[in-house]
């Protein structure tokens, strides 16, 4: 009997790693991501008024029919605001699909062979962060013309270079492990590896970056939209505050309805992505983790 005992006293007891959370701000972060995103996809359904329609007098307060007020030709700001979601959510998401795409590229590429590839690859990188990058971006949207598909792949063109560098460094911690190093021993190809072993340890970080690229997506295209570089046919937003201020609503009581609530969305929909993936990042990102 106290064989038995000595023996489930001496057993090791073992601890479940503890699971990290999202915390408050990520929280808050996903809650205002899931409103937006529930907007866009039922916007027919919430809009009051079809948003391409004259619904009310021009340059009407907001009342019980038009919360938010009308623009210049009678249209409903608060149909427009929420219509605009779509465009400028489904503008964030795709510029940061280009991004991550090139960037996982360029990181993965960059940390699993290095020398003197990484040194190449990591020196574009350093460029495309020294650069000043809205006067760019202005230049280059303004060449290619306003366009929502032009726009997308300017913006991705141009933020993918943060994702590189952090993703780099995950590919630099993962390519010295000792399964990676036993596949390289068997004779395996960087091709296998890189897509059997490395990727899949760079994919739950890579989805943080994501979430913040598409932050700094959105920001970006209302940025370029208010200054009249967006597409004219595709009412994000930014090209709501375009309209606005080229119709004087600056100059008038307008701007209290046709000003302040798009720059709440946009400030809003930036603040949720950038919760969500700063708390993502911290719970995925492993030098992060042993900081906190």
């Amino acid at each position: 009997m106290s064989t038995v005992t000595a023996t489930a006293e001496s057993a090791p007891v073992r601890v479940r790693p503890r699971r990290r959370r999202l915390g408050v701000v990520g929280v808050v972060g996903l809650a205002l991501l899931i409103l937006l995103v529930g907007s866009a996809i039922f916007a027919p359904w919430i809009a009051p008024y079809n948003p391409e329609e004259s619904s009310g007098n021009p340059f009407a307060a907001p009342s019980r029919l038009h919360p938010l007020g009308t623009n210049d030709i009678g249209q409903d700001i608060l149909s427009e605001l929420i219509y605009g979601t779509r465009i400028s959510l489904a503008i964030g998401f795709l510029a940061a699909i280009v991004a991550i795409s090139i960037g996982t590229l360029i990181g993965t590429v960059a940390g699993y062979f290095g020398g003197w590839v990484d040194a190449v690859l990591m020196r574009a990188v350093d460029v495309v962060l020294v650069i000043p990058f809205l006067p760019l971006m202005i230049l280059i949207a303004a060449y290619v013309g306003p366009s929502f598909w032009n726009i997308i792949l300017v913006i991705g063109l141009l933020v993918w270079a943060r994702p590189a560098r952090v993703l780099r460094s995950q590919v630099l911690s993962l390519k010295s492990l000792d399964y990676i190093d036993a596949a390289r021993a068997l004779g395996a190809p960087a091709s296998r590896i890189l897509r059997l072993h490395v990727l899949p340890g760079v994919l739950s970080l890579s989805l943080a970056q994501f979430i913040l690229a598409a932050s700094n997506a959105i920001l970006i295209e209302a940025s370029l939209s208010f200054l009249g570089l967006g597409d004219p046919t595709a009412k994000s937003w930014g090209s709501i505050l375009y309209y606005a201020q080229v119709r004087s609503a600056f100059l008038t009581g307008a701007w209290l309805w046709w000003v302040l609530p798009p720059g709440l969305l946009i400030t809003l929909a930036v603040l949720g992505f950038a919760f969500t993936g700063f708390a993502l990042e911290e719970v995925l990102n492993p030098r992060l983790r042993g900081m906190s």
